[in-house]
């Protein structure tokens, strides 16, 4: 059997879902319907706003689904009456209960943004910025019950440079997946893919994000804010505070100094240089409340006087 021979289910939410939707728009393959999640309130006018997916979809004039959730019956019902041979899995934000995994002939895949079994959970691309990973990647795998643990499909990798950022890396595993996806359909299509399990013993855990996992600690060595600075760029932002007021930080390099963490060191065109646990980051782009993100240089001619060394900044509790 063909890949285009397939009815196909797609199910996604955000920009890094679209990416994938678009592919296989793209490739011409059958999609009888698209799951995203109901319409939510964003953004700071709180007004109510279509995924990514939905908007895609219905620009390409698919047919859309918005359950609340897939364990009632009716919703069951409405998606098994679709016949899928297969459904395609993206950054839905939704569990598929057994019920659903089970109607499609083909199973339900998924293309999640880490190399499993490391990062299993919401947020595997900021995680393993944080945590000084040297690779990060796509994996292609049969969903089952449990969290990001099925058996594996395809893989492929990337490495994580010490420029990478959240954003950085999000762009590119959203280029990296589609293909990838392409070719574990058209592999289940022709009978030719062969699953590998994942080692469960190597499992770590993405923790979803929030603002409180950006807060910076000047406590702690300069390297891991470092990769915490970078990981939480664009969402959530690192944050500290100077004054009591929240200052925010959105690129920052390590560098030499020492000092009572969260000390102001030295203050140029360069960057701020704080002293941390280990070390000293030099911050280089913030953000002062109601105030858009400026290079420190900019800041410096203007507000010089606020960043002072000797200065403490506190927290981002």
């Amino acid at each position: 059997m063909k890949s285009t021979d397939l009815r196909i289910l797609f199910a996604g939410t955000p920009e890094f879902a679209a990416a994938h939707l678009q592919a296989l728009i793209d490739a011409g393959l059958n999609i009888v319907g698209v799951y995203t999640q109901p319409d939510r309130p964003a953004g700071r006018g709180h007004k109510v706003a279509m995924s990514a997916v939905k908007q895609l979809a219905l620009q390409q004039g698919l047919t859309v689904y918005q359950p609340e959730k897939l364990r009632s019956v009716e919703a069951q019902q409405e998606l098994a009456a679709l016949k899928p041979d297969l459904m395609v899995v993206v950054a839905y934000g939704l569990i598929l209960p057994q019920a659903v995994l089970d109607v499609p002939r083909l199973g339900c895949i998924n293309s999640h943004a880490s190399l499993l079994p490391r990062w299993r959970g919401a947020a595997p691309i900021q995680r393993a910025i944080e945590a000084g990973d040297r690779e990060s990647g796509v994996t292609v795998m049969q969903m089952e019950a449990g969290l990001d643990t099925g058996p594996m499909l395809l893989k492929v990798g990337t490495p994580i440079s010490p420029a990478d950022t959240g954003g950085s890396l999000h762009d590119r595993l959203a280029e990296l997946g589609p293909p990838a996806v392409l070719q574990a359909i058209e592999g289940l299509a022709a009978g030719s893919l062969s699953a590998e399990a994942q080692d469960d013993t190597l499992a770590t855990y993405a923790h979803k994000l929030n603002k409180q996992a950006a807060a910076l600690d000047w406590q702690r060595p300069a390297a891991e804010l470092d990769c915490l600075i970078r990981a939480f760029n664009p969402w959530p932002l690192a944050h500290a505070s100077l004054d009591g007021k929240p200052l925010k930080v959105w690129a920052a390099q390590t560098a030499e100094g020492a000092g009572t963490p969260g000390e102001v060191l030295a203050c140029s065109k360069e960057g701020l240089l704080i002293a941390c646990g280990q070390g000293a980051l030099l911050l280089t782009r913030l953000q002062l409340p109601g105030g858009k993100p400026l290079a420190f240089s900019d800041l410096y001619n203007a507000r010089r006087e606020q960043f002072a060394p000797g200065l403490l900044l506190g927290n981002g509790q």
